[in-house]
């Protein structure tokens, strides 16, 4: 498992330099974040299916689990597959991927057959697990929302009326910055956030 260096409260370095919380939260969601760099290593599936059973335990309404993702390693053939599904700012980087995903969601409920008003919630709570053990392991995790949506359905042999795609996503190891584009290289470090006194009303929105 690759770890990046922490500092005394639990921040990963990279990440204390640009983050830090407002109030007393595990280390885990301030160290995740979604860098592009990788370095073209494939990873072994003792790496990246956890990441998978993480998003597994994921709350969804009526246990329905959503989710479903559609993944294709460095050794698999289907990979160009999916690389040619992304946009070429995309592309440029995920292309030294170990892993690409794409996370799709079931849109109706298997108990009933109405349709599930809550699946893109539930997918994204998935989404979030993945990411958070993918960072736990040192890994980059980066969704992208830059790819042909029109075209994922047909070109991964997933039945369009029954699942809608949510993201795409590119897993690996990670590589120093310098290995990216020049226009990514400075986007190359974790954001800031909203405080939660912006995100947050108490009362009512007004």
């Amino acid at each position: 498992m690759s770890q990046q260096t922490q500092i005394e409260d639990g921040l990963r370095e990279d990440v204390a330099e640009h983050r830090r919380p407002d109030h007393d939260v595990d280390s885990i969601f301030v160290n995740r974040w979604s860098p592009r760099a990788m370095t073209g290593e494939s990873l072994p599936e003792s790496e990246y299916l956890p990441l998978f059973e993480a998003a597994r335990w994921a709350p969804s309404a009526f246990n329905n689990q959503h989710w479903r993702f559609v993944y294709a390693t460095r050794e698999d053939d289907e990979f160009e597959t999916f690389l040619d599904l992304l946009n070429d700012a995309n592309r440029s980087w995920a292309a030294d991927a170990g892993v690409l995903v794409a996370l799709f969601s079931k849109t109706t409920l298997e108990h009933s057959g109405e349709p599930a008003a809550t699946r893109s919630f539930d997918t994204g709570a998935a989404w979030q697990n993945l990411a958070l053990e993918g960072s736990r392991r040192g890994l980059a995790v980066h969704p992208m929302a830059g790819f042909d949506w029109g075209a994922a359905h047909d070109a991964l042999d997933v039945p369009e009326d029954e699942f809608d795609i949510e993201a795409m996503i590119a897993i690996g190891e990670r590589a120093d910055p310098e290995t990216l584009p020049a226009d990514l290289r400075e986007r190359e470090q974790p954001s800031g956030r909203k405080s939660v006194e912006e995100i947050t009303h108490r009362g009512s929105f007004e």
